[in-house]
């Protein structure tokens, strides 16, 4: 006889510990304590109706509409709740709408609730087509309503920004826009108004700024740098797009994932597209870099690539008239050739590719600089430059990854020390990890500057003020004078995050590399240009070649010699000279040619003297998007495409390569490597960077570095800053993120959220002044108005292009340079 065995008993699910279990329609989960309910259903593959609730808010429980029942050791709670803001617990047992027919009771019955105002605005709604309201009333809401009353009506709409307009009728109050502006924007502009059924949303009050009439606000304006998030994540549609409302329905659009050309933290977007013209860009889902946001100049600033001034066809100086032409392709490519070869057999030609290049095109310009032009006079960096920047970049930045520094090394980090950058303004997705780190985690942040900026109040953080120029001694004085902030820099995971405007202060870079030497912090460098990183990587400097190869190196020659099928000895062995010294050079007659990537000559440290030098150089190649001052003296002006209309990849500043693929498709624009290959084809040579594919696969071959020279660190004293004088100020200044920039321009809407131009002082300085300042030098003078700021005396702080405030163009100084003061009189 055969006995059957008898059935084994089920296995108990060990708990690991800071777990609870609980049970969740009849399934059994173990999930981590503190964890919302609402997660731990999601992780089943349950999906509960939800409106205010996202996972990188706080909880709010403010809609209601994700009601469950729970029942805790063995007793049911008196009524359904809110999922959202309830954590899990040991033995706790939910049903969700799945199982439960009161809570789905429930939640039909707010839904019913929120439908009762709500307007009939689905064909006409921007958010019709992908929005949450519909679909969840359709799942999870009846077919009919009891509410026969009239709805509840407000004037429309209600422009609480120049971007953003507010449909107040729509809104259900799920918070979710003024938490976000609170939590994780840090601009609490933006907030609810009123009790019970009169509540709306509005922006802050300053006075008694509500009329009741109307039910409209004002007072301060809701002006931050990441409204665009506000429309993004509203369920709804009441927060809509001043420049995509009533443009476009979501099912007419066509969308591809891309990255954002703006600043170098490489954030993931979606763009949205119809009949070849891009009508919207939205934050990607991106944990590891921006998460889910985004800054409203990634957002908004896209229309400069079909500005009225886009270049579609290349153009010739006409010889006999002077006037640029259109011309061929053909033509175009053959006359650059012959001028370029002129110009290199007689005192060279110097390459200046800018910083707003893909790694595939920036590594199209070191090759045809090295192949075609024979010269190391290649420079990327379109802005105020040392040699001890080159130092830095050689030796501490080039080739690093990740793993030293990223976005979540900033979040764990115990210390975040910021010297010579401005978080908010020049890498905004840095500023909000800053802040979050410093919100949820207790990171200290500490600023090396001038003044308490938002980016130093917002990220509660602390000021290390010194004068401009001083920030040198400011580093070296940490050991000494700041005890307390040197031993924390020793801890494990703390960073130094250095921006470009370092390279204005002699010293800075070397004190920084001191620093990091001797504490063990990790020392990252935030450029404000979205190419600046994968520039120095692929060796558009006049040191380095591709892999971060020394140009001094013999060996590292000959691999790269190799590697490009090229002669030996055929690569330049001296290095070349900086974007100053090409400029100066060209403007003394001593070199002939200059091939121009894009590069504003209002960006540069003079001026003045880059115009010169496009007057004097005697052939000048310019690839470029739109007309430019650099169009007016360029004898060949060659038309590239957009991130937009091309593929390719950025290396943000991290290090962390971000690919995106094209998004407008069979424009006609070419790329710049294509552009390139091509004119270094009819120059008989080859760069096999037909397409950014195909140049990428060369920079694969050569990325690898196996030099045999060490790059020095930098090593350069620092040096006071100069000695004012009667009547005389140092100046520090940056540039603001919305400003005056070339890729803000089309956008009136984003225009009018950038903070006004104004001059800072200290109480003393602007008593001294009154209202409005004139800052002056030799060059020119800029007047605006006067706000005090805790600035050290006899220190001014001015946007560095800003309307009225043109700092390089009008005085032809940077920051730490000696300017004057004086009272600017009325408007």
């Amino acid at each position: 006889m055969t006995i059957a065995p008898d059935k084994p008993e089920t296995a108990e699910i060990p708990v690991p510990e800071g777990h609870v279990k609980l049970i969740i329609d009849g399934e059994e989960v173990i999930a981590p304590k503190g964890e919302l309910l609402i997660r731990t259903a999601e992780r089943l593959g349950t999906v509960i109706p939800r409106f205010c609730d996202h996972p990188l808010l706080d909880p709010a429980g403010a809609c209601r509409q994700c009601l469950v029942e729970v029942e805790m050791n063995g007793r049911p709670m008196p009524k359904p709740q809110a999922s959202c803001t309830m954590t899990v617990a040991d033995g706790m047992v939910v049903k969700t709408q799945l199982t439960s027919p009161v809570a789905d009771k429930a939640q039909q019955g707010v839904m019913e609730l929120l439908l009762i105002n709500h307007p009939l605005d689905c064909p006409v709604c921007d958010k019709g087509g992908e929005c949450p309201l519909q679909n969840q009333a359709m799942a999870h809401g009846r077919a009919d309503s009891r509410f026969r009353d009239t709805k509840r009506t407000f004037p429309k709409p209600l422009p609480i920004s120049s971007q953003v307009l507010l449909d107040r009728e729509r809104c259900v109050l799920c918070q979710r826009c003024t938490r976000f502006s609170a939590q994780i924007a840090g601009d609490p502009f933006i907030e609810l108004l009123e009790r019970g059924a009169h509540q709306q949303i509005g922006t802050a009050e300053t006075a008694d700024v509500l009329d009741m009439a109307s039910r409209t606000t004002s007072g301060q304006p809701f002006q931050s740098y990441f409204s665009g998030n506000t429309i993004q994540i509203c369920p709804v549609g009441a927060l809509t797009s001043a420049q995509y409302r009533f443009r476009s329905r979501p099912f007419d659009l066509v969308s591809a994932p891309s990255v954002c050309e703006h600043c170098s933290s490489g954030c993931a977007e979606r763009t949205d597209f119809r009949r070849g013209k891009v009508m919207r860009k939205l934050a990607g889902d991106d944990p590891e870099v921006n998460e889910e946001w985004l800054c409203d100049k990634g957002r908004f600033a896209f229309r400069y690539a079909t500005a009225p001034d886009r270049l579609r066809r290349p153009m010739v100086r006409n010889q006999e008239t002077g006037q640029l032409e259109e011309a061929s392709w053909t033509q175009a490519l053959r006359v650059a050739a012959d001028g370029l070869t002129k110009a290199r057999e007689a005192l060279g030609v110097g390459v200046l590719p800018g910083g707003r290049l893909t790694v595939e095109d920036a590594y199209a310009y070191t090759k045809f600089a090295r192949v075609a032009l024979r010269t190391n006079d290649i420079d990327f960096r379109a802005r105020a430059h040392s040699a001890e920047e080159l130092d830095f970049l050689a030796s501490r930045v080039v080739g690093t990854t990740p793993e030293h520094v990223s976005f979540a090394g900033l979040e764990s980090a115990p210390v975040v020390l910021c010297v010579a950058f401005e978080p908010e303004e020049e890498a905004p997705i840095v500023f909000l990890r800053l802040r979050k780190a410093a919100r949820d985690q207790g990171t200290k942040v500490v600023h090396i500057g001038q003044w308490t900026t938002s980016s130093v109040r917002k990220t509660f953080g602390e000021l290390l003020a010194c004068e401009p120029g001083a920030e040198a001694a400011a580093v070296e004085g940490i050991a000494r004078y700041a005890t307390d902030l040197d031993e924390q820099l020793r801890r494990d995971g703390a960073v130094v995050l250095v921006g470009e405007r370092a390279a204005e202060v002699p010293g800075l870079f070397a004190a920084l590399h001191r620093l990091s030497e001797r504490t063990g912090a990790r020392l990252a460098w935030v450029p404000r240009r979205a190419g600046d990183r994968g520039a120095a990587e692929v060796g558009a400097l006049p040191t380095l070649l591709p892999g971060g190869r020394i140009v001094q190196d013999a060996e590292a020659r000959a691999e790269v010699e190799r590697l490009w099928g090229l002669g030996t000895g055929a690569l330049p062995a001296q290095p070349g000279r900086d974007t100053g010294g090409m400029l100066a050079a060209a403007a003394a007659g001593e070199l002939s040619g200059l091939l121009v990537g894009g590069v504003d000559p209002l960006d540069l440290p003079d001026p003045e003297l880059a115009e010169q030098a496009l007057a004097a150089a005697d052939f000048v190649v310019s690839l470029e998007l739109r007309e430019s001052p650099v169009t007016e003296h360029a004898d060949v002006v060659l038309p590239v495409a957009p991130a937009a209309e091309k593929s390719g990849s950025y290396l943000n500043w991290e290090g962390r390569r971000r690919e995106f693929d094209v998004t407008l498709r069979d424009t006609g624009a070419l790329p710049d490597c294509r552009v390139l290959d091509t004119l270094a084809v009819e120059m008989d040579a080859d760069l096999f960077t037909q397409t950014p594919a195909a140049a990428a696969a060369d920079l694969a071959k050569v990325a690898a570095t196996t030099a045999t020279v060490a790059p020095a660190a930098p090593d350069v004293p620092g040096v006071a800053p100069a000695a004012a004088g009667a009547g005389k100020v140092l100046l520090a200044t940056w540039r603001q993120l919305l400003d005056n920039g070339s890729l803000q321009d089309e956008e009136p809407h984003l225009a009018g959220t950038a903070r006004p131009a104004v001059a800072r002082l200290s109480a003393s300085d602007a008593k001294s002044v009154g209202n409005r300042v004139t800052v002056a030098t030799e060059r020119g003078s800029i007047t605006l108005p006067v706000e005090v700021a805790d600035l050290p005396d006899g220190v001014v702080w001015l946007p560095g292009n800003s309307d009225g405030s043109r700092v390089r163009a009008s005085l032809g100084a940077g920051h730490g340079a000696v300017v004057s003061i004086t009272a600017g009189g009325e408007e």
